[in-house]
């Protein structure tokens, strides 16, 4: 690896770390906003990511969107990545407000030993024995809180599947990562705007009895949103998939004991067992992925 190529795989690392270090704390941000409806959080998200990141890109660039997104394929697959994101972002606001903070915190431990799964089936990103096992101790722990604890872990399912796309179709883009997430958010806030606008007319919003600390955690929300979605985009620009799946565990590893500590969330002994084998495959795959680094 070249001195410039070493500098920037550095630059990801980096960017990789304090994006889900930041996305390791939402348990503790999305909780102060409990008494607002979810789908209202989701909406108010949207729309203040819009509005951050337009001003960031007007504030840093000189030149329009269509500099970098040139193609009506890449508008399209845009709009397919924002949907996901909210698709995502509804997903966990709802699970950490209803309680369900272990098993959010267990959808992206499941996320990065299927962005490894992602990274060899449509990147050609080469799949070792080692991460073969790491892939496999993960199927066995899910199968088996499924069949002891009695439910399938829905929400877990899909936040892993939603956010591995959305990482996976944002790598095959190639689109430089603030041109590429102004246009997602800009997307996205249209339909935000409109149910923001209804529910503000007949009078069930939550700015219609205006409190200022409601009011600024709301307009915030795209603000913490946005910056770790940009360093995640950052990243992905740098360095590998599998890489990005390594360095994800940190996220979770925080929501976990957010839920267990902080909210006294259960975690039985299925939960145990379950999260055991991810923590072997996560430790057998970071292993193996320094032994490589190291050669």
């Amino acid at each position: 690896m070249s001195s410039a190529s070493l500098s920037e795989h550095k630059k990801g690392v980096f960017y990789a770390i304090i994006s889900y270090g930041t996305w390791g704390f939402f348990p503790l941000y999305w909780k102060m906003l409990q008494h607002v409806p979810p789908v209202e959080i989701l909406c108010h998200r949207m729309f203040w990511s819009m509005v951050f990141m337009v001003t960031l890109f007007v504030g840093i660039r000189r030149y329009p969107v269509r500099s970098h997104v040139r193609t009506c394929r890449q508008y399209l697959l845009l709009l397919l990545t924002g949907a996901l994101m909210a698709a995502n972002w509804g997903i966990y606001i709802w699970a950490i407000n209803n309680g369900h903070i272990v098993q959010s915190s267990l959808g992206y431990y499941i996320n990065p030993l299927l962005n490894v799964l992602f990274g060899y089936l449509f990147l050609g990103e080469r799949l070792n024995r080692w991460q073969c096992v790491s892939l496999l101790l993960a199927v066995v722990g899910v199968t088996y809180l499924t069949l002891d604890f009695g439910s399938f872990p829905t929400i877990s399912i899909l936040l892993a599947l939603t956010f591995a796309l959305y990482g996976l179709i944002r790598k095959k883009i190639d689109i430089e990562a603030t041109s590429a997430l102004t246009v997602e958010t800009v997307y996205m806030s249209f339909p935000a705007l409109a149910y923001l606008a209804i529910t503000f007319i007949q009078g069930n919003n939550a700015l219609n009895d205006f409190r200022l600390p409601t009011a600024l955690l709301l307009a915030m929300g795209g603000v913490v949103t946005a910056l770790p979605l940009l360093w995640f985009g950052k990243a992905a620009e740098r360095i590998p998939l599998s890489t990005m799946g390594f360095i994800q565990y940190l996220s979770p590893s925080l929501q976990l004991l957010i839920g267990v500590l902080v909210f006294g969330e259960p975690f039985t002994q299925s939960h145990i067992v379950c999260f055991s084998c991810i923590w072997a495959g996560l430790i057998i795959f970071s292993v193996d992925a320094a032994v490589r680094v190291r050669n």
